[in-house]
């Protein structure tokens, strides 16, 4: 059926307010417009789901070292049922060992014959979400790959059975090891899709039983839809025409199937059927809410597979509340999915506290439920995966959107938002200038909704100017007199209005005050069975730094963090050509770093220690501070890049590898000094820029090295 839009009178209104009384919901008429919910005439799209992403890169880097109870804390309001946000999907990234936007995450094959299905934290999350919610999707998709899946080129694609046998292997390895089904497998991130790859990933996955995991293209821009579109309709009519004209002896009359451009009419007749058929989702990221004709005439499901990544405020909630609507409103968008699923890295690396929610202090135990997480539960707690949408133009006469869906079984939930233009700016893409305006709704239902009764209702408003909002408020139910309700909506509103009373907003125990990263911080890595790969509160801005246990070494170095990645991965963004791992406070200015060393690579291998230093994420390569490194010939150098390029000083050091050593770097305003095994190496090195910043470990190249007993002190 389609949608009516009913304009009523004044007189109508009056004499329908005078019928139904003033009871919450229906106050004295005003200007607005009616809207018609019908299920008669059948159904829209099929729902499926909200969801969010952990990685692209490492954003829940810092939430595995949260202590309980805070860490299962965080995760209740993330995944649990009619808690908090309640998730229906989560996406994670296949670590590939490359930058990926806030560090790096480590592949489960950093080498063609090395397979570790335990490393990072994606399958420690993936069980946890799974724990909580049986019955939340997961996704799985590369942003970086290892090298050898390029054969030393910069791509993934040259050998797309050497890539799929990566791919299936991370799928398989989640089974085994870990009992996950994953559910969708995505291309690469953001970058060129290619469609033989395509192809052969859906031919193995069917081989190997694998037929009920979906394929989602190309997670960038639209653009696959051009290969393929196949329009049935249009070559079967076409081909229908060709055989009459022939049985009819007028073999020679030649069909002209557009008298225009020929362009559009060989785009939509043949492009690639194959493609066609293999892939499930045609997925785009930053949509800006709008679809385009290919991706419609596909007639596959289109998701918006990367959308929001703003600063997660109210203006962060009012984009996220506007475009989980209008996604599907004015784009046909069946899934919006989050970047990211919750601020856990350092705040001061790019798109700081893009996430639903902020855990980005595990040394305290502090983290924020922010607003996100309440307008996605206007959602998620009342539908689920395979709940159909109405088919209604949900767009509001004053101004903002509606949705509404149903599951089938005469349940139905509306989801309405009225965000205004300057409060519901996301980071992408540019919002072209709208109004909202308060307004009253007046909707009729029709179909098997038209004997409801009652609606429970849930409220939010964001309070930019007053800075009170109101979060996810469950409100009286409002009551549906002979099939119709109004309601009368102010801006920067969301109302969820629905036959189900599963809702709650659910709350934990304040979690601790903030409180800085601790001034004195060691760790010996003296840890014979880690929980993860990775020491607690580093985080890998090139290269991979892992727990590693030296059997060779006889003495106090069995235990330690070893750089792993040898060769430069298949990148997604200019990763440095060094390695480095952060930690610590942004804000640090004066500090003391020292550190156990181990160079393993002969001749121009080296490592170095260093502070202040002021980059990271897709940045890296641009990274300043004051670096400390020795080399495995003999010598030394202090720099203020990590390019190693800005000199400050160098000389002789007697450091070689496959032996121990122990840095120590000193800053104190703007002088800074070296030890070397606690020996004065160079001193009086002045230091103009940058002002503060991180410490950090690191390595000359891709290559192998060792570090132990880190210990930083800030005064």
């Amino acid at each position: 059926m389609e949608f009516v839009r009913l304009s009523l009178c004044p007189a109508a209104l009056l004499c329908a307010w005078l019928l139904l009384g003033s009871s919450w919901g229906l106050g004295p008429p005003g200007v607005g417009a009616a809207y018609v919910l019908d299920d008669a005439g059948g159904l829209g799209r099929e729902f499926d789901g909200i969801g969010a992403i952990s990685g692209g890169g490492a954003t829940s880097r810092l939430l595995v070292n949260y202590q309980e109870p805070y860490r299962s804390q965080i995760l209740d309001y993330l995944f649990k049922p009619n808690f908090g946000a309640s998730l229906h999907i989560l996406k994670v990234e296949i670590g590939g060992d490359g930058q990926s936007t806030d560090g790096t995450e480590p592949s489960h094959m950093h080498y063609e014959n090395d397979e570790n299905y335990f490393r990072g934290y994606e399958w420690w999350l993936m069980k946890e979400a799974k724990k909580r919610n049986p019955q939340i999707k997961l996704i799985g998709l590369p942003w970086t790959f290892p090298s050898w899946i390029g054969k030393g080129e910069d791509w993934p694609y040259d050998y797309p059975h050497v890539t799929v046998y990566y791919i299936i292997s991370w799928i398989l390895g989640a089974k085994q090891y870990h009992d996950l089904d994953i559910d969708y497998i995505g291309i690469w991130n953001e970058r060129a899709f290619n469609s033989k790859y395509i192809k052969v990933l859906r031919q193995s996955l069917d081989k190997l039983g694998l037929s009920n995991i979906g394929i989602i293209a190309a997670d960038g821009d639209w653009n696959i839809s051009k290969e393929m579109v196949v329009d049935p309709y249009l070559n079967d009519a076409v081909q229908l025409l060709r055989y009459t004209l022939d049985k009819n002896g007028l073999q020679k009359v030649r069909i002209i199937a557009s008298d225009r451009l020929w362009e559009p009419i060989s785009f939509v007749m043949l492009i690639d059927s194959e493609l066609h058929e293999v892939v499930d989702v045609i997925g785009a990221h930053y949509p800006g809410t709008k679809t385009v004709p290919n991706a419609l005439l596909t007639q596959k499901k289109l998701w918006a597979s990367e959308d929001y990544s703003t600063f997660n405020d109210e203006v962060g909630a009012g984009c996220w509340a506007r475009i989980l609507n209008q996604n599907y409103v004015n784009g046909n968008m069946t899934s919006t999915i989050a970047w990211n699923l919750v601020a856990s890295y350092y705040e001061e690396l790019p798109f700081g506290r893009c996430g639903l929610m902020t855990a980005q202090e595990p040394w305290s135990g502090y983290y924020k439920v922010e607003a996100p997480i309440w307008i996605t539960a206007h959602t998620t707690q009342f539908t689920q995966p395979g709940w159909s949408y109405l088919q209604v133009d949900g767009h509001l006469e004053g101004g903002g959107s509606f949705v509404a869906l149903t599951d089938g079984l005469g349940n139905l939930t509306i989801i309405i938002e009225t965000m205004t233009h300057n409060h519901s700016k996301c980071i992408r893409p540019p919002l072209p200038h709208f109004r909202v305006s308060p307004q009253r709704a007046t909707f009729y239902l029709r179909g098997s909704f038209y004997f409801l009764e009652t609606l429970q209702v849930w409220y939010s408003k964001l309070g930019f100017e007053s800075a009170n909002s109101s979060l996810f408020e469950q409100l009286h139910p409002v009551k549906v007199w002979r099939g119709s309700f109004a309601l009368d909506l102010d801006v920067d509103e969301v109302y969820t209005l629905t036959t189900l009373k599963t809702g709650r907003k659910c709350s934990c125990p304040e979690p601790p005050p903030p409180q800085p990263f601790p001034s004195n911080y060691k760790d010996d890595f003296d840890i014979r069975n880690p929980p993860f790969s990775e020491a607690p509160n580093f985080a890998d801005q090139t290269g991979v730094f892992e727990y590693f246990v030296n059997g060779s070494d006889p003495g106090d170095h069995v235990f330690t963090l070893r750089q792993v990645v040898i060769q430069r991965p298949i990148t997604w963004v200019s990763d440095a050509d060094q390695t480095i791992s952060i930690i610590g406070n942004f804000q640090w200015v004066n500090l003391t770093v020292t550190c156990d060393i181990y160079i393993e690579k002969p001749i121009d291998g080296g490592v170095f220690i260093a502070g202040r230093v002021d980059n990271g994420g897709i940045y890296v390569r641009r990274t300043k501070g004051v670096f400390f490194w020795v080399y495995a010939d003999g010598t030394y150098r202090v720099t203020s890049d990590l390019a190693g390029e800005e000199i400050l000083m160098k000389g002789l050091s007697g450091v070689r590898h496959n032996a121990w050593h122990t840095l120590t770097l000193n800053i104190q305003g703007t002088s800074a000094s070296g030890l070397l095994n606690g020996y004065p190496l160079w001193e009086n090195v002045t230091i103009s820029q940058p002002s503060h910043g991180w410490a950090a470990i690191g390595t000359r190249s891709f290559e192998f090295a060792q570090f132990d007993n880190f210990h930083v002190e800030a005064r």
